[in-house]
């Protein structure tokens, strides 16, 4: 998983892009544009609360049994009046995939999938609903189930470039790296600013030992989104293959100051300062590395031994 805590928040402006039922409640709107402002925020316990609020209230109406001045004086707002309703109004859908983004924030990928099958119980050509439960599936590990996903959206929607980015991810994942580099060059065309498709263009590069083309397309995720921690870690490591370890140290830095818990990054950070005489300040690196992510030791000592190696056969600073 490269990048896709960050992708999947572009959701919340594709979500708000669904046309909403025009006889939705006007409190259950307020709920969500309060809980999408929450969010916004950080504040993840309010937004799960307005979601749910918003969730509560456009369950409660069934649009094909209510009258005009049932809808008006939204009379079906009373629990007494709910008994085995059906749901179908499309805004529940966009409220359910809106508080599975939070679930997937805190971690809970369970909850998340949950709420996105419900979204697409209720609307299942909700495409942005098939995409966020693609991303959830691929962190749990169950690639098979994200693929069909991603597979999904884009037949409902091919003009989601972050679906392709997304399936482009799993394909360099699978060791499909032609697949995934015309996934990556549709998602090209249809948003060219998506800094994420760029960061990942530059990680397949990468891949395939392209690394002087990487370096543009890291430049550009970089330009288009400064605060993509994962395009200074991506650029560092092509400056490290080209032995320019000042450069690479230097994007090391400023991927750790906008994420501190990258343990790949205070992996090849030390493995730089090592390179470099400076043990001291790459052990603090190393034993972070491993604070972060305990399954990187036997990499990480590999690597640690390649490096000391390296530098035994050579005096100059590169």
């Amino acid at each position: 998983m490269r990048y896709s805590r960050l992708a999947v928040l572009t959701l919340v402006v594709l979500l708000s892009a669904v046309i909403v039922h025009p006889q939705t409640p006007e409190a259950a709107r307020k709920y969500l544009q309060q809980g999408i402002k929450s969010f916004a925020e950080g504040n993840l316990a309010v937004a799960f609360e307005n979601y749910s609020r918003a969730i509560q209230i456009s369950s409660r109406l069934d649009y094909r049994e209510a009258s005009s001045s049932d809808l008006k004086t939204n009379k079906f707002d009373s629990s007494a009046d709910v008994k085995a309703v059906t749901v179908n109004d499309p805004f529940t859908a966009i409220a359910y995939a809106y508080r599975g983004l939070v679930r997937y924030q805190q971690n809970d990928f369970d909850g998340a999938i949950s709420d996105y099958n419900a979204a697409l119980r209720i609307s299942p050509r909700l495409a942005e609903a098939y995409l966020a439960r693609g991303v959830a599936y691929r962190v749990k590990g169950e690639r098979d189930k994200a693929g069909a996903d991603f597979d999904r959206a884009i037949a409902i929607k091919d003009t989601l470039a972050e679906a392709f980015t997304d399936r482009a991810e799993l394909k360099i994942d699978r060791g499909d790296h032609e697949g995934a580099a015309q996934d990556l060059e549709r998602s090209l065309k249809i948003n060219p600013r998506l800094a994420e498709t760029h960061y990942l263009l530059g990680h397949l590069r990468l891949e395939k030992k392209d690394v002087e083309g990487a370096i543009p397309s890291f430049d550009r995720a970089i330009q288009l989104k400064p605060s993509l921690a994962t395009a200074y870690h991506g650029r560092g490591t092509a400056w490290m293959k080209l032995k320019k370890l000042d450069q690479a140290i230097a994007d090391f830095d400023r991927a750790l100051e906008l994420n501190p818990k990258l343990p790949n990054t205070h992996m090849n950070r030390g493995l730089a300062l090592l390179l470099i005489n400076e043990d001291a300040r790459a052990q603090k690196d190393f034993d972070e590395c491993l604070r972060i992510d305990p399954t990187l030791r036997a990499d990480l000592e590999r690597r640690i031994e390649a490096a000391k190696r390296l530098r035994g056969t050579r005096t100059e600073r590169y």
